[in-house]
């Protein structure tokens, strides 16, 4: 059930990520978990040092990380992998593609705090390229959490998942968007609101950007529908289609760069599904990253409601 009324999440998703994490591992043997010395950061150091079997800290070394998780999970283990957003991407990418991908490997590599959300730890520590780096690796899943029900939900379903899969999310938290029981599928798109008039798709931290949004909309008469695409590979053709029938008008909002993210796969459904509809990309505009508050940085790079509004009457 959709619960969005634009009030934060009550706990911060490192803690919601520790606790399933430590669950997981009760739960199935199989289960190991490998951080790069960031387990205070992420709420995993008090299971990490209870279960000393099941949780490796690798070090700063997130390559050969990535590596072990291709060993374990080729000895039939299911390796889940966390550091920041972009040492799971840029700094290990050669060993995703080779040691889990191209192997025939799985494991599910979470990147935290994604683009704005590094927020003080600036540009060296804020990946806009991610997702377009793990869509463009054969077979892969790539997801963005939405908010901490879905992290729950998925860190358990992404157990028994086959394949390499990212999942992009921040430690702290965004607004709360589903109840605890809301039923989610891997390659299934959310309808959050319904509307006629445009349709708006949103991932991540831009989900509740997009929610805003049409409530701004709605009091100037336009009804926009707002679509959660938390998974961006493989994407759901036939919901992006649907829409653009139904609606005429898309906008995607993203907190990643506007090349070969969300606005880029949801184009390439269009255009292979034959609806050549006016599509507007609200995203990170082919930059590097900055440092400072968050709210300064949604404003700085664009990435906001009233941004969202502005693309939708642009259209």
């Amino acid at each position: 059930m959709v619960i969005y009324d634009g009030q934060m999440d009550k706990s911060p998703y490192k803690n919601i990520f520790g606790a399933e994490m430590e669950a997981l591992a009760k739960a199935d043997a199989d289960v190991v978990y490998l951080d790069a010395d960031l387990m205070n950061s992420i709420g995993t150091y008090k299971f990490w040092k209870n279960n000393p079997r099941q949780a490796i800290n690798c070090g700063i070394a997130e390559a050969n990380m990535v590596g072990i998780a291709g060993g374990l999970s080729a000895a039939g283990r299911k390796p889940y992998v966390h550091t920041f957003g972009p040492f799971a991407s840029r700094r290990c990418y050669d060993q995703a593609f080779l040691s889990i991908a191209y192997a025939g490997n799985s494991a599910r590599i979470f990147g935290t705090d994604p683009g704005v959300t590094a927020a003080f730890n600036g540009g060296t520590h804020m990946p806009f390229e991610d997702i377009a780096l793990y869509r463009a690796i054969p077979g892969a899943t790539v997801i963005e959490i939405s908010d901490g029900a879905m992290l729950k939900s998925l860190m358990w379903q992404l157990k028994e998942h086959k394949g390499l899969t990212y999942i992009r999310t921040t430690r702290k938290g965004y607004p709360a968007v589903y109840s605890d029981d809301h039923p989610f599928q891997i390659g299934k798109g959310e309808v959050l609101r319904d509307g006629s008039d445009v349709t708006i798709i949103a991932c991540g931290l831009m989900v509740g950007e997009a929610m805003k949004a049409a409530s701004i909309l709605a009091g100037e008469g336009i009804a926009a529908r707002v679509i959660d695409m938390f998974t961006i590979k493989p994407i759901d053709r036939e919901l992006v289609l649907k829409a653009a029938q139904e609606t005429g008008k898309i906008v995607t909002a993203e907190n990643h760069s506007i090349i070969g993210g969300l606005g880029d796969a949801v184009a390439n459904a269009l255009i292979e599904g034959g609806q050549f509809v006016p599509i507007k990309k609200v995203g990170v505009q082919d930059q590097f990253g900055s440092v400072g508050p968050q709210d300064y940085l949604q404003e700085h790079y664009g990435l906001t409601a009233a941004k969202i509004v502005e693309a939708v009457k642009s259209l």
